[in-house]
């Protein structure tokens, strides 16, 4: 039952005590987030907030096919340039490579690809140079 404002109540009071009594009684207490704040609450409004946050959760990729894998070889060029070893780095590069030629055989979804394989040995060449081997 909705309980309404008493006449004479200023409104921020009356809605401060049915919180309160609210949070006595436990109505809140199983609610989701458990007392943690909103996140992305210090961002400034999306209206579509929820289907970004879904889709995040959901590890579903908003961008074209061959946007997504420009995006897939930067952060696979970054991540070889930081391996542990020249080997791992030959593995990330190769992976990466093998994607990029089948897009070129086979194009993909959206804008142009723009991509052509990676230089493995001058990529390996210049992590030597990096670490001194």
């Amino acid at each position: 039952m909705t309980e309404r404002k008493p006449p004479g109540v200023d409104f921020e009071s009356w809605v401060d005590k049915q919180i309160r009594e609210a949070t006595e009684r436990g109505d809140f207490a199983d609610l989701p987030g458990k007392g943690k704040p909103l996140p992305h609450l210090d961002q400034p409004y999306d209206e579509l907030w929820w289907i970004k946050d879904k889709m995040a959760r959901e590890h579903v990729s908003y961008l074209p096919p061959s946007l997504a894998l420009r995006k897939e070889a930067e952060e696979a060029l970054e991540a070889a340039s930081r391996a542990p070893t020249e080997a791992a780095l030959r593995r990330i590069l190769t992976d990466i490579n093998g994607r990029i030629r089948a897009a070129m055989r086979t194009p993909l979804e959206g804008p142009p690809l723009g991509l052509t394989p990676f230089d493995i040995d001058a990529e390996a060449g210049k992590w030597r140079a990096r670490h001194g081997s």
